[in-house]
């Protein structure tokens, strides 16, 4: 059989009755971690939405059987099982929902080499409402997964999403205003009404709301991260959903709005983790200029996203090499850990920053191979695999090697 294209598959089912759910895989979705129960994690609530018949607290570990196809690998069609862990109400501990029996190893979404790469489940509703199977698409590379972006908007570490075909919703929007951090209209600046908020401004407003300075910065970064996408979201529903709701003249007006929104999705993805890294950087008393330099150009063309201690020391030829850090900061790292490569040339070890939730033995590997040192926030290290975890250096640890390089 021939493997379709992603934006045919996409076409083909995103049909009436359909639900899309879409993650980036992690160690514990895939077997990087050796985990028992390796398995794509959905939330329960979705997939009581999808499987009513599993939301019975009276049957112990209720379950419902269907077919499933990992369309991008082959198409094999395979029986899963949809089962919802419930022995905490019987004196256990387990209260999860989860799909098992995809095959091991054979199957795409188990592989360890996926970890990282966006999965695309597509389920399919007969008539009567039930789910009657589930197409999957695994991407291969970053153009399928920037074709999938731009369908969907950025797909993040740690932030799946589900698409319902019939409402036009995403799944658990109607929960996000009882954060902490989402802004009530009210509470939003007049003017960011009128001008949508710079990437810097909603990091600032974040770090109001959300200040944790007395945490660890690992755990400040990501509670920060959370907070400030909260932040993003409310003032983009604030701004944009007055004018969807009047509805549009002609399709050509729905497809720029779409597009436009989109992009500004993509656009906070790329430099939302840089701000906030730089912020943490300077609250942990490093100084802009002396201590590190942010974007600047090492060579010709090439804007490394941190250098240390500064670009002065990089660009003066007696400054030891040994002596100087470049940092990328790449929010996923299965494939892009290669553009650190090319930048900096004085500096043999790359060190990246990245939200992954795991990567494979062999992936890790070859990022040693190629001189990268892997900067992952501690409380994600456990979802790396068990012979990585000692390899990986924190954001903490980070910080305070770079300390030392300061002349």
């Amino acid at each position: 059989m021939t493997t379709p294209d992603v934006q045919s598959w996409l076409d083909k089912n995103t049909v009436p009755g359909s639900v899309l759910y879409l993650k980036r895989l992690a160690g514990n979705d895939t077997l990087a971690t050796g985990a028992h129960q390796a398995g794509p994690y959905i939330p329960k609530e979705v997939l009581f939405s999808l499987f009513p018949a599993i939301n019975q607290v009276d049957t112990e570990n209720p379950d419902q059987w269907f077919d499933l196809s990992v369309d991008s690998h082959g198409g094999v069609v395979r029986r899963v099982r949809a089962v919802w862990y419930n022995n905490k109400y019987r004196g256990g501990t387990r209260d999860e929902a989860r799909m098992t029996n995809f095959g091991g190893g054979s199957s795409a979404l188990l592989d360890p080499e996926n970890t990282g790469a966006i999965a695309i489940f597509a389920f399919l509703r007969s008539v009567s409402g039930n789910t009657a199977e589930c197409r999957v698409w695994v991407c291969r590379n970053e153009f399928e997964e920037d074709i999938a972006e731009s369908f969907v908007g950025p797909v993040e570490p740690g932030y799946p999403r589900t698409w319902t075909v019939d409402t036009g919703k995403w799944f658990g929007d109607i929960e996000l205003p009882r954060r902490s951090c989402w802004l009530e209209p009210h509470e939003i600046p007049a003017e960011w009404l009128v001008r949508f908020p710079t990437g810097e401004e909603i990091v600032e407003k974040a770090l109001v709301l959300r200040s944790v300075d007395d945490r660890p910065v690992d755990e400040r970064l990501m509670k920060r991260r959370d907070c400030e996408f909260e932040v993003f979201r409310s003032i983009e529903q604030a701004v944009e959903l007055p004018s969807i709701r009047q509805g549009f003249g002609t399709l050509d007006e729905f497809i720029a709005k779409a597009q436009s929104i989109l992009q500004r999705r993509k656009s906070r993805a790329g430099r939302s983790l840089e701000l906030h890294t730089r912020r943490i950087l300077i609250e942990e008393g490093l100084l802009e200029g002396r201590d590190f330099s942010y974007q600047p150009e090492s060579e010709d063309g090439k804007k490394p996203d941190f250098l240390f201690p500064s670009h002065e020391s990089y660009s003066d030829p007696q400054f030891p090499p040994s002596q100087l850090r470049v940092l990328g900061v790449k929010t996923t790292c299965k494939d892009r850990w290669r553009q650190v490569l090319s930048e900096a040339d004085r500096i043999r070890t790359k060190h990246v920053l990245t939200l992954q939730e795991g990567v494979s033995e062999r992936q890790f590997q070859e990022m040693q191979t190629a001189g990268v040192r892997l900067v992952v926030p501690e409380t994600l290290h456990d979802r790396y695999p068990t012979s990585v975890r000692s390899h990986l250096m924190s954001l903490k640890g980070f910080i305070q090697e770079v300390r030392t390089l300061q002349p």
